[in-house]
């Protein structure tokens, strides 16, 4: 089966950067969205940056001008360039994949990030 492992996880001091990258391990044909979500404690998971097969590209609000979401599609890949980190961004984040809107897709199974004060 297909699965998305996430890597770039970690702690880092505010101010600092960091590159959250999601590849799958198997290819996946016509991925349509690619996306990353993020879970803080004791709140709901939200959405924090997508894109589309043909690169438009949404982003929260909390975190535009300071986030970067790309995509490799020959690699399966998407990234997630976190500059400008502040402790609000502290949270587990998650990739997630859809070959079509509405569709449950692939999920990672999250990586912890940290951002210290």
């Amino acid at each position: 089966q297909v699965q998305l492992v996430e890597s770039g996880g970690g702690l880092v001091q505010a101010g600092g950067s960091l590159r959250l990258s999601c590849a799958a391990s198997r290819s996946i044909p016509s991925i349509y969205y690619m996306a990353w979500y993020r879970q803080a404690p004791g709140k709901q998971r939200e959405l924090v940056a997508a894109i589309s097969s043909g690169g438009r590209t949404n982003y929260a609000d909390s975190v535009k001008g300071r986030f970067t979401i790309s995509r490799d599609n020959a690699k399966n890949t998407v990234f997630l360039q976190m500059n400008s980190a502040n402790p609000e961004d502290t949270a587990v984040y998650y990739c997630n994949f859809k070959r079509v809107a509405g569709e449950y897709g692939y999920w990672g199974q999250g990586t912890q990030v940290t951002v210290s004060p």
